[in-house]
């Protein structure tokens, strides 16, 4: 089973200037997990991006990763 917030939270702390402050916390319920992704605001721009395509690669990125073990993740940005 893969570490969907590990991750998810190395990911996004390789695009940001605050790595420190990037927090991932994992709700698994059943065949689904959620993620919600806080990051400094000032990296706000930097994880969401021009009309938002770096938000929508993460959440396929995650997707995909997720299908190896059968389970459907939700990523929510904070």
């Amino acid at each position: 089973m893969q570490d969907f917030s590990t991750v998810l939270g190395n990911m996004v702390k390789s695009i940001v200037d605050n790595p420190d402050k990037v927090v991932v916390t994992e709700h698994i319920e059943g065949d689904e997990v959620l993620l919600t992704l806080n990051v400094a605001e000032e990296d706000m721009g930097m994880v969401i991006g021009k009309r938002g395509k770096i938000a929508k690669a993460i959440r396929t990125i995650m997707k995909t990763v997720a299908k190896f073990d059968d389970k459907k993740v939700t990523v929510e940005i904070k």
